[in-house]
């Protein structure tokens, strides 16, 4: 696909083939306004977007070409084009549930988004941003894939030492020092280093957002974040020494202060980035404000990643029902990405 001095080029994966990963991407799409504002390849499979299209009574937009011959990609035209990955139908019939074969499927197309948005920019086939839709992690098991998420994959085959989870939206700004771990792990996952990475990543990401001096709040792990060392140590052993580590760098962060005062604080404007310790510590408060228009985005990586924070909503798929509020977030979200680190590397 020709890339043009305006607009970049942004590669969805269609996420799980009987979630409403089809669904998402054609409403959101479907927007004249979100179209206009770079141009789209789509890894995923033509017939199931149609089908998408025809029960939402929208007229396809999109030109497809087969997945398997990158020569028709520099010539393709349009805002859209889907690259096929032509599966013979056996997705039309998936049951709205993890299934081995739908896990297969979008990873090969993550697999494939991930390759285009590594390639070198002079490249027909090149991507400037990535937008991943939701994949089931039981069905990637079930798949024989190891990997717990997207997040860990793109570490993996991008050789990011270090990565976060960032969640962005017009009201609140969440970045974990933990992702996919289980509780009970915690207290042995957590490290001086695995606290100080999110704070560091949380700066120079909201510098790439166009915030110049982040102020940013570190969460506590225990209640009250640990009330002197009489409701946990964590606080004074790893997340305190970390705070002070990364004030040496010349970050403004702050901390530890209790999980149940700080988002509040953050909603009120006093913070640009809260350090979350663990997952639903930070996506509780995220989803329960921001759930149509807050934005994954793996900050740490070469490439560009967003991604709607919501999950297959399998219950839901095919039905029409789907907000695709998040999915639009994001894709706008990685076009501002593309667009300053466009403009970064023009003028330097």
């Amino acid at each position: 696909m020709s890339h043009d001095n305006q607009r970049p080029v942004v590669g969805l994966s269609m996420g799980d083939p009987a979630g409403i990963g089809p669904e998402i991407i054609v409403k959101a799409l479907a927007n004249s306004d979100v179209r206009r504002s770079a141009r789209f390849v789509i890894h995923g499979a033509n017939d199931l977007l149609t089908l998408a299209a025809d029960r939402l009574e929208i007229e396809p937009f999109w030109q497809r070409v087969p997945a398997d011959n990158p020569d028709l990609i520099a010539g393709a035209g349009g805002d859209v084009i889907v690259r096929d990955h032509d599966h013979g139908g056996l997705l039309m019939r998936l049951p709205a549930e993890p299934t081995r074969r739908g896990g297969h499927a979008s990873k090969l197309w993550v697999d494939a988004t991930i390759a285009d948005a590594m390639r070198t920019p002079d490249d027909p086939a090149a991507i400037d941003a990535m937008v991943t839709a939701p994949i089931n992690k039981q069905a990637w098991r079930m798949a024989d894939h190891t990997w717990p998420g997207h997040t860990e994959l793109l570490a993996h085959r991008t050789r990011s030492r270090r990565t976060a989870m960032c969640f962005e939206s017009p009201k609140l700004r969440v970045i974990l020092a933990t992702i996919h771990v289980p509780l009970m792990e915690l207290r042995n996952l957590l490290t001086i280093g695995r606290v100080f990475d999110p704070i560091d990543l949380g700066h120079h990401a909201c510098r790439e957002l166009g915030i110049p001096s982040p102020r940013i709040a570190v969460a506590g792990l225990n209640p009250h974040a640990g009330e002197q060392g009489l409701m946990g140590d964590e606080e004074q052993r790893v997340i305190e020494p970390a705070v002070r580590m990364a004030r040496d760098a010349g970050i403004d962060a702050n901390g530890p202060f209790p999980a149940d005062v700080v988002f509040r604080q953050a909603l009120e404007g006093r913070w640009d980035l809260v350090v979350a310790m663990y997952h639903d510590q930070g996506l509780i408060p995220m989803k329960l404000v921001q759930h149509r228009t807050a934005v994954n985005w793996t900050v740490g990586l070469p490439i560009i990643r967003t991604s709607p924070d919501h999950g297959t909503a399998y219950d839901i798929a095919g039905t029409g029902q789907a907000d695709a509020g998040s999915m639009e977030a994001a894709i706008r979200l990685a076009v501002h990405l593309a667009v300053n680190r466009r403009t970064r590397a023009t003028s330097s």
